[in-house]
C-alpha cells in the first residue's frame, strides 16, 4: 500500500491508486461490478451509490498529508489533474488518467458578497459560482466523472456504440450533450428529453448546438424522467441523470473545492444549496463526509437545503417526518420544478446516519427567488434563478435562527445568469403569468433608454457637469 501511495506525494506524478469501486445498493446493500451500466439495484430496486471498498486504506496517510497532496496538485498543468480529477482518489479512482475528459470544469471561484449585498442579506457570505463551468452550470462536474468513466469503458471493453441519454429541465441536457460531443462521433450518440415549453430558449440552444438529438415531451421534468428511467431499465443506454451514481461522484468535487478554498477550515461552515432533484445536495454531503472520514477536515458543515413553495416535498418531509411527492406549479427556478426528487432516499440516509441536526431545509416564494437573483446580480454577481433561490434561502435561514452571523457561509449558484434572461425580462416588464405569483418592484426594474446620437443630449440626460 505504501508503495502505491508514494507517487501521490509528488504533484508531478499521476495518481496510481485505483481503489476497488463497486455499485452498492442503499437499500439491501448488495454490491455489483462497475462493468455493467446499472442505475437501480437488480435485487430490490433501490438507488445505487458508488462504494470504494479500499477507501479505508487511504487512511494510511494522515489528513495533513492529503491536504498537502491536493494543494500540490493545484500547481500541476496536467489535464487529468486540472479539473475535478485533481481529487482522483475520491472521485473515481477506477478511471485511468489517460481516459479523463477535461473541458475546463471545476475550480470555480468563491466570490465574496460586497458590503451592500451582505447588508441586504443581513450577513456576510460568498457565492460559489458554478455558472462558470464550461456549459455554464454545476452539472459539468458530474458529466466529467460519468463521461470519463464512459470513455474508460469504451476503451477497456472496445464497445462499438453507446447511446447517452438524459431527461432535463435544461442544465443536465446542456452538460450531457457537451461532454458526449467530445467523444468519437461514430461510437457515441447523444439524446436528451425535455418538457415542452418548460426550458428557456438559451438552455434549449445548448444541446442543439452540441449536436444532440432533442426530444420534447408534454408535461414536466418528472414525466420525462419516468420515460428515461423506463428506457434505462429495458434498453442498453448510458443514463446521465443523477440516478446514475457515476454522476453524483463528480459533483462531490464542489465540497472538496470549497474546503480547499477555505484553507481546509470548515469550522462554523454553512453551505446553502437548492434541492432540485436532490442529487447535488446528496453529492455535497457525501463530499464533505469523504474529507471528514480521511481527517482532511475536522468538522462537517451545516447544510441548508432550499426549495420553492411551488415544489417542496423535501421541505415538508423535514417539517413532518413524512415524505410524499407533490404536484408542482411553475417556478422560475426551473431545476426546482420536481415534485418527487430522485435522490431523496440518499438524502434521507445521509441525514439519519451522518448529518442529523447539521441539515435544515427552508422554503421560499417565487418572489423571493427572483429578488434574490436580481439583487445579487446588481452587486457584481452572475447568479441564476437557482442561485437566487439559495440567497433567498439564506435570508430565510437567518430569520429562523438556523444560521449565525459569525458563521462562514457559502451559497451555491448552480448556473449562469444568461441562461435565465427570459425570467429577468419578464420581471422588468411585469409580465409574469399569475401562476408564478411574482409582481415587479420598481426599484429592481431596468430598461434601455433611447437617445439621439448627440453628446450634449447624453450629458443632459446624465446630468453631467462641465469640467
Amino acid at each position: 500500500m505504501a508503495k502505491k501511495h508514494d507517487s501521490l506525494s509528488d504533484s508531478i506524478n499521476l495518481p496510481s491508486y485505483r481503489g476497488d469501486v463497486v455499485y452498492s445498493c442503499i437499500g439491501c446493500e448488495s454490491e455489483y461490478s462497475l462493468d455493467d451500466f446499472l442505475y437501480t439495484c437488480p435485487s430490490c430496486g433501490s438507488l445505487l451509490k458508488l462504494l470504494d471498498r479500499s477507501f479505508d486504506t487511504l487512511k494510511a496517510y494522515p489528513g495533513s498529508r492529503w491536504r498537502d497532496i491536493f494543494d500540490r496538485r493545484r500547481m500541476s498543468n496536467h489535464p487529468s489533474l486540472s479539473g475535478i480529477f485533481l481529487y482522483h482518489e475520491l472521485i473515481l479512482p477506477t478511471v485511468e488518467p489517460e481516459d479523463v475528459i477535461y473541458l475546463g470544469e471545476g475550480h470555480t471561484p468563491l466570490v465574496q458578497a460586497n458590503e451592500d449585498l451582505a447588508g441586504w442579506a443581513r450577513v456576510p457570505f460568498s457565492v460559489k459560482n458554478d455558472g462558470l463551468n464550461p456549459s455554464a452550470s454545476f452539472k459539468d462536474r458530474g458529466m466529467a466523472s460519468a463521461i470519463s468513466y464512459l470513455n474508460y469503458v469504451i476503451r477497456k471493453r472496445d464497445i462499438p456504440e453507446v447511446l447517452g441519454i438524459c431527461a432535463s429541465t435544461g442544465d443536465t441536457s446542456a452538460a450531457a450533450a457537451l461532454y458526449l460531443s467530445y467523444l468519437p462521433k461514430g461510437r457515441v450518440k447523444s439524446v436528451v428529453l425535455l418538457p415542452r415549453g418548460k426550458v428557456t430558449p438559451q438552455q434549449l440552444s445548448q444541446p442543439l448546438g452540441s449536436g444532440s438529438t432533442v426530444i420534447e415531451l408534454p408535461g414536466v421534468f418528472d414525466d420525462c424522467m419516468e420515460i428515461v428511467e423506463e428506457l434505462a431499465e429495458n434498453f442498453e443506454v448510458f443514463l446521465l441523470n443523477s440516478r446514475n451514481p457515476l454522476r453524483i461522484n463528480g459533483q462531490k468535487s464542489f465540497s472538496y473545492e470549497v474546503a480547499q478554498q477555505l484553507g481546509w477550515d470548515t469550522s462554523n461552515l454553512v453551505v446553502v444549496v437548492p434541492v432540485g432533484n436532490a442529487g447535488n445536495i446528496t453529492a455535497i454531503m457525501e463530499g464533505f463526509l469523504d474529507l471528514y472520514r480521511l481527517e482532511i477536515i475536522d468538522n462537517l458543515p451545516t447544510i441548508v437545503g432550499v426549495q420553492s413553495s411551488h415544489a417542496d416535498p423535501v421541505y415538508r418531509w423535514s417539517m413532518t417526518g413524512k415524505y410524499n411527492p407533490v404536484e408542482v406549479t411553475p417556478s422560475v427556478a426551473q431545476a426546482a420544478m420536481i415534485g418527487d426528487p430522485v435522490s431523496f432516499p440518499k438524502v434521507k440516509n445521509l441525514v439519519e446516519e451522518h448529518f442529523g441536526s447539521r441539515i435544515f431545509v427552508v422554503r421560499v416564494s417565487e418572489q423571493e427567488i427572483m429578488e434574490g437573483m436580481l439583487t445579487a446580480n446588481r452587486h457584481g454577481h452572475v447568479v441564476c434563478t437557482q442561485g437566487g433561490e439559495s440567497i433567498a434561502g439564506l435570508r430565510k435561514a437567518l430569520e429562523k435562527g438556523l444560521v449565525g452571523k459569525t458563521d462562514t457561509i457559502v451559497v451555491d449558484s448552480t448556473s449562469h445568469q444568461l441562461k435565465f434572461t427570459e425570467f429577468q425580462q419578464m420581471y422588468f416588464d411585469d409580465s409574469f403569468p399569475p401562476e408564478y405569483g411574482i409582481s415587479t418592484r420598481d426599484e429592481l426594474r431596468n430598461a434601455p433608454v433611447a437617445l439621439r446620437a448627440d453628446a450634449r443630449e447624453v450629458a443632459r440626460y446624465l446630468n453631467l457637469k462641465k469640467k
